[in-house]
């Protein structure tokens, strides 16, 4: 009896994963990952099967496949383009799904779905591939897990094979409880490791009696190998691969800027985090560096005008000033950016810090510049004239409201990287652990030279800096494919001299420290050198214009195409049985910049905002999506927008229509002619017109014109004006509402002028505010289903079923016009019909009050 009831355990909505497998080959670094997953249906009849795993973001899918009953149905790798049209001619009859999607900071999810009759088997097998990073002296694989049920049979598998010899291997879980701890199997020895991971059903379990499963969690490895040479060259079949990674090596001083954010949007949490983190640093700072802090919000303000040395007094003042940092007003990035350039530029020409030292920018923001230089390219632009390949810029964007494109462009022009840093309880350690990782330069200006004539296809070969515990990995492929010996000049500037050698190997060496040959997949180091060569080709092209970036793009797909990696530039079209109603699905590559991974376009950073005629734009950012609705009302009427007791901040807007009806359309164009925002904590009142800004504190007025450019600031609040074309005003809370000016031509017979609002930071309003747009500033969810052609062939209509509603709405786009008044960017969203009804709370009519204020 008791047997039946563990078996009935397996089973969970009919279907039963009897067997799921992790098996990684690591061959050099590179790593061959095969997850396989078999389900069996017991029910009676059809049901639904998911495979629901995740993958490194560093990796790229190379194969997918899909048994059924013996039938195999294999993904096929095209070009983004070509199966972008065959997903939207499913995407018209209704058999679509969107596979991959970015889920966490080091992963993406890739679901699979399919009906199998009663009793029949499916088997999954999803393979990827990726080159492992050094970090911190270790080589790391990561590897996801979560079968969401009991398996009976459950099994990771990693087998390792480093030519030069592997010192240190260890294996952890996250899941890992200290039965579990002796079920993994660890033994490495010469140049073999192998690690297995295998509990049995009950050691599965949450507890003696529970069908819910321990394993859910990450399972990490980590390794790494002998070094005798400060580098490793493999020669294979007319490619190879050159690792360098010298050890004992005295670290270079550094001369570091931290630029930080300090504008409005930072308080509280962020600003706290950033704090505590830049203490931590400071404790990290060793004697012989130099270092300064710039802060940046409307305004500039430095620690020192110059380069300190890290003594332990100036760390003393430095860690005083840093508890003192507060957070208000504007983000003038661009101000920041260039005060710190500036600063090492003065110092290495002042001779200031020693000749042999790394100079680094660390930039943190959580936000988009918008005073003083507010345009992204133009600050690009400048940053890289003033860095002039000298520095290396690391950008860390906080949270989601930064432009993370910008950021990446930026570093990566100025020879650094982008990380986002996630607003979690762990935050500070996030920046302090990127600290880490760039603390410890050992060279500077490494150059690895191999004979140009023998070589093609060469990976980026030379590096601004190499730090300690990381890894530089050059691969190429030899003219002559038969050629099987290569010499290589290595130089690099140290902390008291140049690092100059040459270091030499030939086909034979490398093949006899590969005798053990069954570890080995395939051709691994030509497949290195593709994921190599692809991944630098996209970081390339992220910085890239014109036909430069036409090219970079051509050759990234023509490599992706031809290797069958799934990148940003291909996609993978999964074919499903001619009777499953969702006939084709598509896996695409998401990129940390779009971060949004969704089967519509990518969106900009999220925000709430009313505008145009009027259409609210409701972001879900949980969703990576948008709700929107219009209100139609006669001009004249004002509407409440937002009102929160707790801040004292309201808003309201009074419509104005065309200068005559418009006979050819069914519904009036109204717009808002009138916004009065106010704070009654701080007794101001700021009403703004499309002619006129006035703003008024208690009795005293204040008035300004669209033509002024103007930075007004007093306690609690900050006024920018950017001449004809919006206005900024942020509140004491953090707080900020942009109202764009919309200007029409003057003798134009229909249209008026008139205003658009959007919201930034709403989370730092409170839960009790209500309104047309405040009362989505917390959370809402929603479902959709049932997608189906509409009266627009081009704008599909569904079920969305919403606060426990179920409403017909149709996929569409709005504008959002805050960064372009002129043309506006499209917002894709599901739009809900009859003036939201079934959204909002209550009905429109509801929000209509007696005056602005």
């Amino acid at each position: 009896m008791q047997k039946r009831n563990a078996d009935n355990d397996l089973v969970v909505n009919g279907i039963e994963i009897y067997s799921m497998k992790i098996d990684s080959k690591v061959t050099s670094r590179f790593a061959h990952n095969v997850i396989t997953s078999r389900a069996v249906n017991r029910g009676n009849v059809a049901k639904e099967v998911f495979f629901d795993v995740e993958l490194p973001k560093t990796a790229f899918i190379t194969n997918f496949s899909m048994t059924i009953d013996g039938v195999t149905y294999p993904g096929t790798i095209k070009e983004k383009e070509a199966a972008k049209k065959q997903y939207e001619k499913a995407v018209k009859t209704g058999k679509t799904a969107g596979l991959v999607k970015a889920s966490g900071r080091k992963t993406e999810k890739f679901t699979v779905s399919v009906n199998i009759k009663a009793a029949s088997k499916v088997t999954f097998e999803l393979t990827y591939e990726e080159l492992l990073k050094r970090q911190f002296g270790k080589y790391e694989m990561f590897i996801k897990v979560k079968p969401k049920q009991l398996v009976k049979d459950f099994e990771i598998e990693v087998d390792i094979f480093e030519p030069q010899g592997i010192v240190e291997l260890e294996a952890e879980g996250t899941f890992i409880t200290n039965e579990l701890q002796n079920i993994i199997k660890k033994t490495f020895s010469g140049k073999k490791g192998h690690i297995s991971f295998k509990p049995a059903l009950d050691q599965q379990r949450t507890c003696a009696n529970c069908s819910t499963t321990v394993l859910d969690g990450d399972f990490t490895v980590r390794y790494d190998v002998k070094r005798t040479t400060p580098d490793n060259l493999q020669i294979v079949n007319g490619y190879f691969v050159h690792f360098f990674a010298p050890t004992n090596l005295p670290n270079l001083s550094k001369n570091i800027i931290f630029v930080l954010d300090t504008s409005g949007s930072m308080y509280g949490r962020e600003m706290e985090q950033t704090k505590e983190a830049m203490l931590k640093i400071l404790d990290d700072i060793k004697e012989e560096d130099f270092f300064n802090l710039v802060l940046f919000d409307s305004e500039i303000s430095t620690w020192k005008e110059t380069l300190i040395k890290a003594s332990p007094e100036n760390l003393d003042e430095a860690r005083k000033f840093v508890r003192h940092i507060s957070a208000q007003g504007l983000t003038n990035l661009h101000g920041g950016l260039m005060r710190g350039i500036e600063i090492l530029n003065a110092a290495h020409e002042q001779n200031l810090v020693p000749k042999r030292s790394a100079s680094i920018i660390i930039m943190l923001t959580d936000g988009q510049p918008n005073v003083g230089v507010s345009n992204t390219h133009e600050i690009e632009k400048a940053v890289k004239k003033a860095i002039d390949g000298r520095y290396t810029l690391y950008n860390l964007g906080f949270g989601s409201g930064v432009d993370y494109g910008f950021l990446e462009r930026m570093a990566l022009e100025n020879k650094g990287l982008a990380r986002r840093i996630y607003p979690d309880s762990d935050a500070a350690l996030q920046l302090q652990g990127f600290y880490d990782e760039v603390s410890n330069p050992m060279l500077i200006d490494v150059q690895l030279n191999y004979p140009e004539n023998e070589i093609s296809d060469l990976t980026t070969n030379s590096f601004k800096h190499f730090y300690d515990g990381s890894e530089i990995v050059v691969a190429g492929r030899f003219v002559d494919s038969n050629q099987n010996h290569l010499s290589v000049d290595v130089r690099g500037e140290g902390a008291n001299d140049a690092l100059l050698y040459t270091t030499q190997q030939d086909a034979e060496q490398t093949a006899q420290a590969f005798q053990e040959q069954q570890y080995i997949f395939g051709e691994y180091i030509e497949r290195l050198w593709a994921y190599l060569t692809i991944e630098q080709l996209l970081e390339k092209r992220i910085t890239a214009t014109g036909e430069e970036k036409e090219n970079l793009t051509a050759q990234a797909l023509a490599l992706s195409l031809m290797y069958k990696f799934v990148t940003p530039l291909t996609s993978m079209v999964v074919t499903k049985p001619e009777e499953d109603d969702n006939e084709e699905g598509i896996a695409d590559k998401p990129t940390e910049a779009s971060q949004v991974y969704h089967t519509y376009a990518p969106q900009p950073p999220w925000h709430t905002s009313v505008d145009g005629d009027p259409h609210f734009i409701i972001s879900v950012p949980q969703k990576k999506d948008a709700i929107c609705f219009n209100i139609n009302e006669n001009p004249g009427m004002i509407l409440n927008l937002i009102n929160d007791p707790v801040t004292g901040i309201t808003v309201n807007g009074e419509l104005i229509g065309d200068k005559r009806e418009n006979s050819d359309a069914k519904i009036q164009n109204s717009y808002f002619g009138k916004l009065g925002i106010a704070n009654k904590h701080l007794d101001v009142k700021l009403t703004v017109t499309p002619e006129t800004i006035t703003i008024q504190n208690g009795d005293e007025k204040t008035g300004f014109t669209w033509l002024d450019s103007v930075t007004l600031q007093q306690e609690g609040l900050t006024l920018i004006i950017n001449r004809k074309k919006n206005l900024v005003l942020s509140m004491g809370s953090g707080v900020s509402f942009v109202v764009v000016l919309h200007q029409v031509w003057k003798k134009h017979p229909l249209h008026r002028d008139f205003l658009g609002l959007y919201t930034l930071k709403s989370d730092k309003l409170s839960e009790q505010t209500h309104g047309l747009l405040g009362q989505f500033f917390q959370p809402i969810d929603f479902t959709i289903l049932e997608i189906h052609p509409g009266s627009d062939p081009k704008k599909p209509d569904a079920t969305m079923v919403v606060k426990n509603n179920e409403l017909t709405v149709t996929r569409g786009w709005q504008k959002d016009y805050r960064r372009d008044p002129k043309h506006g960017v499209d917002i894709p969203c599901w739009f809900v019909h009859n003036n939201g009804a079934g959204l909002i709370d209550g009905v429109h009519t509801d929000y209509i009050v007696s005056s602005l204020f």
